[in-house]
């Protein structure tokens, strides 16, 4: 779930007020058709605030209903992201649907995980696995030509809107598209996601994936699962070249907001993983030397756990040389510790577990078995001087994680 930045003014403007009052109505509607009848002004008026770049109404909505409504929220959210992801344009007479797609990548390493530029070459050999195992038959592509990390992609929905409409242009008339070349710099870390971005286009009321095409409606889940492993099979090499050094796992491609959400989950696991190599490798130990220090952080002492931070020490010293943090995203529980298999549970319910237990396993599973996990609620602290996040140490201390200074030098710096 997007967390709106908190504003000094209560006070909305009349097109702000207007997504409110759609938003709440589509959440109390009684049947679909109401709900129908609420969501055609409520598209109509995003459509509108999204073309003309009014980022600041929507926010102010969205922060509002945050406060006040949140199952309201969840309706202008899910409405805000589609109507800023996907669309439909004309052309010579002919209606398309459009919609943004992020391809997530995920890559751990001891070195530097790039991004930047792609030849077109390797744009045309990913285009053409896209279209032999993911998209339907007749779909119409456009692909950026540059591999994005997490602080290159859009920032807002404005400017998502903004890419999928030349995006979806550009795909339609099967011409180029040119991107700005500056990006932002990125962060180094041992696990990150880097994404691909591109724009489908097909006639509208038609499918957009293989797997909803008519022949394969049927068995569509089969059909999925076995687009992701081709494309897997397929694009795992390219994307090997694109990122050398670096261990990779290719997502299966999906709508742009979905995609980002679900590279993020799965990112969280190979950050611990990712961590422990590092460590391990760069200081000549084994897991067992290792000790894990697992702390709960919130924006409010009072409210939920926002992120899990796991603060690395090694044998008898507490000082943190290393850390890694998992945020919690959605319905994420992070207060809940309880049984897998509780009392009445069925199928499904004792299946999950939670963020706790599942950074418990994965720690375990590397074999680390010096793990402390504070109780006590953290605030969301920051280094003053540089904004890393601190972590707990043994004792329960926020401390700057930082590598001795006989470290042996890495090829990059991670912080």
């Amino acid at each position: 779930m997007r967390r709106p930045a908190k504003r000094s003014s209560s006070k909305l403007s009349a097109d702000s007020q207007h997504l409110v009052t759609y938003a709440q109505a589509i959440a109390q509607a009684s049947s679909r058709l109401e709900e129908k009848a609420w969501q055609n002004p409520l598209d109509t008026l995003l459509n509108k605030l999204l073309k003309t770049s009014h980022q600041p109404q929507i926010d102010a909505a969205l922060d509002h209903l945050f406060k006040a409504d949140l199952e309201a929220y969840d309706v202008l959210i899910e409405a805000v992201e589609a109507g800023s992801e996907s669309t439909t344009l004309e052309h010579e007479g002919q209606s398309y649907d459009v919609q943004l797609l992020v391809l997530p990548v995920l890559a751990w390493t001891r070195f530097n995980i790039a991004s930047g530029p792609i030849t077109a070459d390797m744009q045309n050999a990913l285009g053409a696995h896209l279209h032999a195992h993911v998209l339907a038959t007749d779909a119409r592509l456009s692909l950026a030509p540059a591999l994005f990390a997490i602080e290159q992609l859009p920032r807002d929905h404005t400017e998502v809107f903004a890419l999928m409409q030349r995006m979806g242009q550009a795909a339609i008339r099967r011409g180029p598209l040119a991107l700005p070349t500056e990006q932002q710099p990125t962060a180094s870390f041992l696990a990150d996601t880097r994404y691909l971005i591109a724009t489908v286009v097909v006639a509208s009321g038609t499918a957009l994936f293989h797997w909803q095409e008519s022949e394969q409606q049927s068995h569509f889940s089969a059909g999925k699962s076995a687009a992701l492993e081709a494309w897997k099979q397929q694009a795992t090499p390219l994307m090997t070249r694109l990122l050398p050094g670096c261990n990779v796992e290719l997502l299966l491609p999906q709508a742009y907001y979905f995609g980002c959400r679900e590279a993020d989950k799965r990112i969280r696991p190979a950050s611990i993983r990712a961590a422990d190599y590092f460590l391990t490798q760069t200081f000549d130990i084994s897991s067992v030397e290792l000790h894990a220090n697992i702390g709960g952080f919130s924006e409010d002492l009072n409210g939920q756990i926002d992120e899990y931070r796991i603060g690395f020490s090694i044998g008898g010293d507490p000082t943190i040389v290393y850390g890694t943090v998992w945020p919690l995203y959605e319905q994420e529980d992070g207060d809940d510790l309880t049984p897998l298999l509780p009392a009445g549970a069925g199928m499904l319910e004792s299946m999950r577990i939670s963020p706790l237990q599942e950074i418990l396993t994965i720690l375990r599973e590397c074999g680390i078995v010096h793990i402390k996990h504070h109780n006590e609620r953290f605030t969301m602290e920051f280094c003053d001087d540089c904004g890393a996040p601190l972590f707990p140490d043994s004792e329960g201390e926020l401390m700057h994680a930082e590598m001795p200074e006989d470290t042996p030098p890495p090829a990059e710096h991670f912080h």
